[in-house]
């Protein structure tokens, strides 16, 4: 299956077989889960979620500091 990530202005393809998790996918694309949250369609999606076909994922960095 192909999981669409959109990241900034940048997109990025990745093939993956079903049953992957989101976190997976992070981590082949080299982007830590902890600095971004992954939406689908408007909503805020674990990372633990299974992906069961194509999909595009948005990801929205996040920040913290003090």
């Amino acid at each position: 299956m192909r999981v669409t990530i959109v990241h900034g202005e940048e997109k990025i393809l990745h093939d993956c077989e079903e049953g992957h998790t989101i976190r997976d996918i992070l981590e082949n694309i080299e982007i830590h889960p902890s600095t971004v949250l992954a939406v689908h369609d408007g909503v805020i999606v674990p990372h633990d979620s299974q992906l069961t076909g194509d999909i595009t994922i948005e990801l929205i960095t996040v920040s913290s500091g003090g």
